[in-house]
């Protein structure tokens, strides 16, 4: 019998036995459609957090070095006082910085603030970041200005009372009205807008990062202390070279800044994105590890019912059994026979579990900010643990099946 003819006589069987006891099917359907929807939607949503907050990180610059008072990793069994004795990173070092390094970089400086209130006339805003920002910050770290434009170079130098506002407070203040040239109040100080951040959400810490506004260094100067425990120094090399060398560059010139004795140690940190980026990967293993024990429970279940259901079916089918048996047929073809029809109702199931994924990323990509994508990987992923659970599930009834004895299956009742 050839491939095609075994394929489509077992196709046949299995979509009669399955038409025929529809409530069982789709008791059975529902069963494995329950732990495809659990599993693959936990690793959607898993996915799709680890994607989201990736892109985040991604957005600190990968390449960028941050020179500050705090580790990001604290070493085990390091006095936490050492590092609150430490100073700042100042405002002064940054030209220093920028002279003394041997190896091209682009330096700049980043100081936060937070304002109380942000006023527009009559509209007001409460609690929003100021982030003050020298000119070199923009070729450091990418971002968008979807309306006006990034400071000048004498915006910069002069420190000009001008600002870009973040897309919720161009929202709430202006009514998504043009906010070019209009005058807000934050900190007793009136700034003139000059452009608008793109819409970006919550970061990976969960700080909105729709709601700050960004101002020159040497405007923030005049009005607000600058040295403080939030202020880094940001270096980017120009140039494509080891980055282990540009850390030994940076820490002779720091050392030297700081004017530290051979013997002292460093009274700053040298901090990466590939700290936090290493610590994402174990956060996200453990959860996916985590992730497949919730969802391998929902499968476990759905299992033990085509199992069950399959066991119920070569009974209620073995005088049909030892018809075919006698007519000829083989005990392979049994087998595949029966095997086949436990793995298309997996399949099926898996396939609607599957529709109910996208369903509720589409819903939720609607109402949540969050980008919730079903990747290829994770259809695949459903296919294959569908198509397995068919097997394991379906294999010793199929087994049982084909091994009956062609005269006692026929007097069977």
């Amino acid at each position: 019998m050839s491939v095609f003819k075994i394929f489509s006589e077992t196709l046949k069987f299995a979509l009669n036995a399955l038409s025929s006891n529809r409530l069982r099917s789709i008791l059975s359907l529902f069963g494995i459609s329950i732990g495809i929807f659990a599993i693959i939607s936990i690793f959607t949503v898993i996915d799709s957090l680890e994607n989201n907050i990736r892109s985040n990180i991604d957005k600190l610059g990968k390449d960028v070095i941050y020179i500050s008072k705090w580790p990001w990793s604290f070493s085990e069994g390091y006095p936490w006082w050492k590092y609150y004795q430490r100073p700042s990173a100042k405002f002064q070092e940054l030209k220093l910085l920028q002279d003394q390094l041997s190896i091209s970089a682009k330096v700049a400086f980043i100081s936060f603030f937070n304002s109380k209130k942000i006023k527009y006339f009559n509209n007001d805003i409460e609690e929003v970041k100021v982030q003050a920002i020298s000119h070199d910050y923009r070729s450091i770290i990418q971002f968008d200005i979807i309306k006006g434009r990034f400071f000048s170079t004498q915006d910069s130098d002069i420190g000009n009372s001008v600002v870009i506002i973040g897309y919720n407070i161009y929202k709430e203040l202006f009514n998504l009205d043009n906010p070019i040239g209009k005058e807000i109040k934050f900190m007793g100080q009136t700034a003139t807008v000059i452009g608008v951040l793109e819409k970006v959400g919550e970061s990976f810490v969960g700080e909105n990062e729709d709601d700050k506004i960004l101002i020159p260094l040497k405007f923030a100067r005049k009005f607000a202390k600058i040295s403080k425990d939030s202020s880094q120094l940001l270096v980017k090399s120009n140039e494509d070279i080891n980055k282990n060398l540009l850390k030994i560059d940076i820490i002779r010139v720091m050392r030297s800044i700081r004017r530290l004795s051979p013997r002292t140690e460093n009274n700053f940190s040298l901090n990466e994105i590939s700290l936090i980026s290493r610590g994402l990967d174990i956060l996200f293993y453990v959860i996916n590890f985590a992730g497949i024990i919730i969802g391998g429970f929902s499968l476990l279940v759905g299992g033990f019912g085509i199992a069950n259901i399959m066991y119920v079916s070569v009974k209620e089918r073995t005088n049909l059994i030892g018809i075919q048996k006698s007519l000829g047929a083989k005990n392979y073809f049994i087998l595949i026979q029966f095997l086949f029809e436990s793995v298309l109702l997996c399949l099926i199931g898996g396939l609607i579990g599957l529709s109910m994924i996208v369903l509720c990323v589409m819903v939720f990509n609607i109402y949540f900010d969050l980008n919730f994508i079903l990747s290829f990987k994770n259809i695949l992923s459903a296919v294959l643990i569908s198509f397995l659970i068919g097997v394991i599930s379906g294999i010793l009834p199929a087994i049982f099946a084909s091994k009956l004895n062609p005269v006692d299956a026929i007097r069977s009742k």
